[in-house]
């Protein structure tokens, strides 16, 4: 029971963290409905940057979300205006022209890192890295915990902007219904900036968490892309607080795969667990959560 209980815990823990990685690309689809194959690649770009802020300037990695989400919103942004929103305005036979952009924008982001950093594999070690906290017979990682709080304040945070302010209730309605929100005078070019900005704020922000306990090199972005995807169809298009249930179904998974099956095929167990959820609830677990 207690490695049962572990495993649950290990899950959760890092499950919050994929939420948020989950939560920035399911407000991009929602609002601009396309897939953003550069979603991890820019949280790749944020963990370069903390990289680079503790190696030299020695800036804790939870410090350093104050430079890493507002530098990759910026970033966001520009993608947006200068790669992305032009696409909008030009007649094509190619509808996912936007699509194949962001592949072309994760390529270009990879290969920047890999010329700067090369290909090797680096990490962060804080004073805190190697810690244990225990709770009965059940041990807690310290840099996990921090990092599951932080992502739980940054999605209420999130959660506020959108349902309290006049700006995220434009976000929602463009999501809802971007010709309804342009008769309403919301300025739908202007929030599809901020909605990508946000997104890959969020990406940044679960980078920054994730470098304490994780490795990073150049290509590390690839399957986080993959994971953001997983998770947004696991809680539903659009749906932000199915985006926070996707992640903790796909953290716990993977925890579990790699407790009782094995380490390797991890991966594996939450990719079936996806199909099975596109078979029998094509519309995500939202279905069943209401939300």
């Amino acid at each position: 029971m207690d490695v049962f209980l572990q495993t649950m815990v290990a899950g959760i823990l890092i499950g919050g963290i994929y939420a948020l990685v989950g939560l920035g690309m399911t407000l991009i689809m929602g609002v601009m409905k396309i897939i953003n194959l550069a979603h991890g690649q820019l949280m790749m770009v944020a963990m370069y940057i903390t990289f680079v802020l503790f190696q030299y300037f020695q800036l804790d990695p939870y410090f350093s979300l104050l430079v890493t989400m507002p530098a990759l919103f910026l970033l966001g942004v520009v993608i947006q205006k200068y790669l992305l929103n032009p696409l909008l305005k030009i007649d094509s036979i190619l509808p996912e022209n936007q699509v194949l952009m962001t592949v072309g924008v994760g390529i270009v982001l990879t290969e920047i890192m890999r010329f700067i950093f090369h290909s090797d594999y680096k990490s962060v070690k804080t004073s805190y890295s190697a810690a244990t906290l225990y709770l009965g017979g059940i041990s807690f990682n310290p840099p996990m915990v921090f990092a599951f709080i932080i992502a739980i304040a940054l999605t209420v945070g999130l959660f506020f902007f959108l349902l309290k302010t006049d700006t995220g209730k434009s976000v929602r309605a463009t999501a809802q219904n971007k010709d309804a929100a342009l008769l309403m005078g919301i300025n739908a070019e202007w929030i599809t900036m901020l909605t990508y900005g946000l997104g890959s704020g969020l990406a940044a922000a679960a980078g920054s968490l994730l470098l304490p306990i994780y490795y990073l090199f150049p290509d590390v972005g690839g399957p986080f892309t993959l994971k953001a995807f997983v998770i947004t169809m696991l809680g539903g298009m659009g749906s932000t607080v199915g985006a926070i249930v996707g992640g903790v179904v796909l953290g716990v998974a993977e925890s579990l795969g790699a407790t009782y099956i094995s380490m390797a095929l991890k991966d594996a167990v939450a990719m079936v667990i996806f199909l099975l959820v596109l078979i029998f609830l094509p519309g995500g677990l939202k279905t069943l959560t209401k939300v």
